[in-house]
């Protein structure tokens, strides 16, 4: 009888223990080096990706996230003018954002991450070629669904007359700030939106909240981001405020620049750095 109740105690040991290193791992956080190999994974599987699929994720992305620059401008348009206006209207920058990355659309901001961690292990010329041919179908996908959009907004009684100024005057302000100091907003927003590459595979069901907050900052603390920034630019132009100079060497040059320098040679190098020893080690 003894034996039995030892047995029987042992085992429920046992399955106590089982539980409590299963809750331990649902409890404890993914590693940097985890992180970097969901990522990593996932990169690899975008610069896999076809041609064409790639142009029609882009030219969704670039339609989708048009949304920021509805949203907002319907908040400047409709929100009473308190000193406070300007916070909640740029929670309306985030819808766009929302619907891009929640909807696993191709956002050129998003690769400058995700696409250049699986070079850092191979670095070959194979991938790095790999690497430039996803950024440069993204992004000019990215620009073409972002001047379908601005298209939608000018030429079209798509929107409310009511909200076309606030549009206006959301993209004059986003395209006026000049190159030198468009360049240096870049650089955080790009930084912004590899955390949250970063931060997001576990983030699990607070991914919508991670989004939220995170665009949202780019939005208030006045960054800039190119792809965002080209249904701006490109509502200047079909407006007649913006030429074909001032368009490209005043603002999309040094925004693009500046989303890639914090995105991939600040964030990324950073994250890289961390995880290096342990991924090289492993191989």
């Amino acid at each position: 009888m003894a034996p039995l109740i030892q047995r029987s105690v042992s085992r429920k040991k046992d399955k106590d223990k089982q539980a409590e290193e299963r809750s331990v791992s649902e409890a404890t956080a993914l590693s940097p080096r985890m992180i970097y190999e969901v990522i990593r994974r996932e990169g690899e599987e975008e610069l896999s990706r076809s041609k064409r699929s790639l142009i029609w994720s882009g030219i969704a992305a670039g339609i989708m996230i048009s949304l920021s620059v509805l949203a907002e401008a319907i908040f400047r348009t409709y929100l009473p003018d308190t000193p406070y206006r300007f916070l909640i209207e740029n929670l309306g920058y985030s819808m766009g954002f929302l619907a891009v990355i929640m909807g696993r659309m191709q956002l050129f901001t998003e690769n400058t991450i995700t696409t250049v961690l699986p070079i850092m292990r191979a670095r070959t010329w194979r991938s790095f070629v790999s690497m430039l041919r996803l950024w440069v179908i993204v992004l000019a996908a990215n620009v073409v669904g972002a001047f379908a959009a601005a298209v939608l907004f000018i030429w079209t009684p798509a929107i409310s007359p009511d909200v076309i100024p606030a549009i206006l005057d959301l993209s004059h302000h986003a395209t006026g700030m000049g190159a030198y100091e468009g360049f240096w907003r870049a650089i955080p927003a790009g930084v912004i939106v590899a955390l949250i590459v970063w931060m997001l595979p576990q983030a699990d069901e607070t991914a919508f909240f991670l989004i939220l907050v995170f665009t949202w900052l780019i939005a208030a603390g006045d960054f800039a981001h190119i792809v965002a920034g080209s249904v701006e630019m490109a509502v200047m132009i079909l407006d007649g405020q913006l030429g074909f100079s001032g368009a490209v060497f005043g603002f999309f040059l040094p925004v693009l620049s500046g989303n890639i320098i914090g995105g991939t040679i600040i964030f990324t190098l950073l994250a890289w750095g961390q995880v290096r020893d342990e991924v090289e080690g492993s191989h």
